[in-house]
């Protein structure tokens, strides 16, 4: 398949070829084995640092740590002359502005500090981080059927994701690259008649606890393609 003529004749084929040998299982597994080859997500413990730039705005840097193992979430954001961080862990939630434990309640409101928030994060991280190996999570529901899609220019495997009733509403689409099966894009909707939510575009790869990240993801709009902002690992 990684021969240029297996993949002019693959892309001659499109849809009625490729796409309908391989289900939606099978998709997802080799875009795993592609970004996570040593099936290590499941203890992934690492930190990493993403830099968060939007229009209008001054860039925002925060450092994750993630640790799997023990459900240990740890996120300090900086931004302009402030800082707060969170924890998370087993013994609780624990918040700081300015590196003080002792925050008052017109700050909590100014800077939205709170557990919830703070759980919301991690949800955040992990997920989006966590991708594609996350889809293997309880309560997603892949798609069987593999479609072939030009997205942005280009020609992807489109795998189509929902949720069950407790874990999630939102339907998403994953693109992936049809040589290397590396997670290119993807896209979501509350609501897809109205062409609502965002879609994602991702460039570059960075090795974070030996697990392939997208370096850069860049947001924009689905109903008008406008541009939202892009983070940056490093």
């Amino acid at each position: 398949m990684k021969k240029i003529w297996g993949g002019l004749l693959l892309f001659i084929l499109g849809p009625c070829g490729f796409s309908q040998e391989l289900t939606g299982s099978e998709l997802l597994g080799k875009a795993i084995a592609f970004h996570d080859p040593n099936k290590l997500w499941k203890s992934f413990k690492a930190e990493f640092q993403v830099t968060m730039e939007t229009p209008k705005s001054s860039d925002r840097h925060s450092t994750i740590f993630l640790d799997n193992r023990t459900s240990t979430f740890e996120l300090e954001v900086s931004k302009d002359s402030d800082s707060y961080a969170y924890l998370l862990d087993k013994n609780g939630c624990n918040i700081t502005l300015n590196g003080s434990a002792t925050i008052s309640e017109t700050d909590k409101e100014k800077f939205r500090l709170s557990c919830e928030r703070a759980n919301m994060y991690r949800d955040y991280y992990t997920y989006l981080y966590g991708l594609p190996m996350k889809l293997k999570d309880e309560g997603t529901l892949v798609d069987e059927k593999v479609e072939r899609k030009i997205f942005n220019g280009k020609t992807y495997l489109v795998l189509k994701v929902t949720y069950s009733p407790e874990v999630g509403k939102d339907l998403w689409y994953f693109y992936f690259d049809p040589m290397t099966y590396a997670m290119q894009a993807y896209q979501f909707y509350h609501d897809e008649a109205k062409n609502d939510g965002e879609y994602i575009l991702l460039e570059g790869l960075e090795t974070v606890g030996n697990i392939k990240m997208p370096k850069v993801r860049k947001w924009y709009y689905n109903k008008d393609d406008n541009y939202l902002g892009t983070d940056r690992l490093h």
